[in-house]
């Protein structure tokens, strides 16, 4: 299978929370990139098309928008505009 992302992805297991208008929902960020992430959810539907991504365990809080949705699994690309982290911090 061709790779069509624009940067290398890492699997990774972390636990994450979708924040949007005062309600969040818990995640678990499967795989991730500079440019994006594939998150396990219980209801994909319930995801807003647009919110953030907390990651507690690395302090990180990324602005992102839904690119797909598969069963309980959605990928979403970065808004760097909008983050507390940009790709390359460490």
């Amino acid at each position: 299978m061709d790779e069509h992302r624009n940067a290398p992805r890492h699997r990774v297991l972390k636990a994450g929370t979708i924040g949007f208008g005062g309600s969040a929902i818990n995640c678990m960020v499967r795989n991730i990139s500079d440019t994006g992430a594939m998150l396990d959810v219980t209801n994909p539907v319930e995801v807003p098309e647009q919110f953030t991504l907390a990651l507690p365990a690395d302090g990180q809080h990324m602005s992102c928008h839904v690119v797909w949705r598969r069963e309980k699994r959605i990928g979403v690309a970065f808004d760097w505009t909008h983050c507390s982290h940009q790709p390359g911090d460490q």
